[in-house]
């Protein structure tokens, strides 16, 4: 199977697994992906992650440790100042806040809040 958008299955992955109660969730690894990790986690989004080789699968498998499982957090838009835009720039894979404070622009991949 062939994933057309591995960002949107990404993020697809966790929101599914936020919402079932799970802690752990596993996927298929890239650089990008491992990138979009670490802005997570250092945003607070995540507890952490792991890339380890797969047994089952020819790639590497990349595992997120999910914070707020079981709780209700509130939504807001990321425009308020609570959220975390993800972006892909000339400079790597950056926050939007990140990105102003650097002067460069690119690419929205994602908006986390």
């Amino acid at each position: 199977m062939t994933i057309i958008d591995p960002i949107a299955d990404m993020l697809t992955r966790i929101r599914n697994g936020v919402m079932a109660g799970h802690s752990l969730v596993a996927m298929p690894s890239s650089k990008l992906k491992v990138e979009i990790a670490k802005i997570m986690k250092d945003e607070g989004y995540l507890e952490g992650f792991e890339v380890v080789e797969s047994e089952q699968l020819p790639q590497r498998v990349l595992r997120l440790k999910i914070k707020y499982v079981g709780e209700r957090r509130e939504r807001r838009p990321v425009i308020s100042g609570i959220g975390v835009a993800i972006l892909s720039t000339p400079k790597g894979v950056m926050t939007g806040t990140r990105a102003r404070q650097l002067g460069v622009g690119g690419e929205i991949l994602c908006k986390v809040w």
